[in-house]
């Protein structure tokens, strides 16, 4: 060799390995480098790393100067590169190191994984996730869900206790203060919903609208769910924040099920209990035309004489609105 600091070179270690993540390895090579820089730039020792391209086995240049340190940067995760040091002498003359072999880590665990998971009912994987300690268990997705809301509202039980058993809130809430116990309840999902009271979920939680569990439990028309919540207690009069509507009411609004309705008047929901603007779940379906319904709701006493705050009465609304056989069923009924 030229120079007897490259002679001393002529058995070049190989780059020493530095940190390593899932998407960069820092390498460098203070050994070679102790080379002294002295005099200009064009007699100093210049590096190249070179990487091996793993489909033709030969090596190309990732980086050439004179540092003794590369990061390389935009590596897959859990993949082996190989990388080698070539060193240049002044005069041109040059040796190449051993190469080393050096395998980038794991991607991170993280929240969308383990949405990925809940949303695959895929145990194994959420327990993985959860065990690895770098996801928080009450992670939100892009809509505010936590894992155990989204594993609620489908149903997934065993994942909803895996969830519970590693710190889930039974009680947290969404931007739009929806709790897992109400969107299990909206869903039908009894298994689910007995393992959330027996873990602490209440049944007074109000979302930002003011609908309780009970609320969505009739919204979804969800009987067995229904029967359940009333033998354990939970109210069925309780009235939103918005139009001081109850259960009934929405029942009367939204789906017009009238078995739902017969169970929450058996239960004691008041048939002439009145909103915001006075008017009775009567007046609400039979301006929705909810025929069965109005029915039900004549059957178990509703009034027909009430006038809400503008002064009408339920037939005057119907009239009003063009629903003749609602106006019929209502003339049939005798009024005072």
């Amino acid at each position: 060799m030229a120079t007897s600091g490259f002679q001393r070179l002529s058995k070049l270690d190989p780059p020493v390995i530095g940190k390593v993540n899932h998407h960069s390895i820092e390498l460098y090579w203070d050994e070679a480098g102790k080379e002294p820089k002295t005099g200009p730039p064009e007699q100093w020792l210049r590096f190249s790393l070179e990487e091996e391209d793993p489909k033709t086995h030969t090596y190309g240049n990732i980086y050439i100067g004179y540092g003794t340190k590369h990061t390389v940067e935009g590596l897959e995760p859990s993949t082996s590169y190989k990388f080698r040091l070539k060193v240049t002498s002044p005069t041109g003359e040059y040796t190449y190191s051993p190469v080393v072999s050096v395998s980038t880590t794991r991607e991170p665990l993280s929240g969308k994984q383990l949405h990925h998971a809940v949303n695959m009912d895929d145990e194994v994987e959420v327990t993985k996730v959860l065990q690895s300690g770098t996801v928080m268990v009450d992670v939100p997705d892009k809509l505010g869900f936590t894992p155990l809301m989204v594993a609620a509202q489908k149903g997934f039980f065993r994942l909803v206790q895996i969830l519970v058993e590693h710190g889930a809130d039974v009680n947290l809430q969404n931007a739009s203060g929806k709790n897992s116990l109400m969107l299990a309840c909206f869903a039908g999902h009894l298994d689910v919903i007995k393992y959330l009271r027996k873990c602490g979920a209440t049944w007074e939680t109000h979302d930002l609208g003011g609908c309780t569990a009970m609320h969505w439990a009739a919204d979804g028309g969800q009987m067995p769910v229904i029967s359940y919540m009333i033998n354990d207690g939970c109210k069925v009069d309780v009235k939103d924040s918005g139009s001081l509507w109850t259960p009934l009411m929405r029942v009367s609004a939204v789906t017009g099920d009238a078995d739902v309705a017969s169970l929450l008047i058996s239960a004691g929901a008041d048939v002439n209990v009145k909103d915001k603007d006075g008017k009775t779940p009567l007046m609400v379906a039979a301006l929705n035309n909810h025929e069965d319904l109005v029915q039900l709701l004549l059957e178990k006493g509703a009034d027909c004489q009430i006038k809400n705050e503008f002064g009408a009465g339920v037939i005057e609304m119907a009239k009003a609105f063009g629903r003749q056989n609602i106006v019929n069923l209502l003339e049939g009924k005798k009024i005072h």
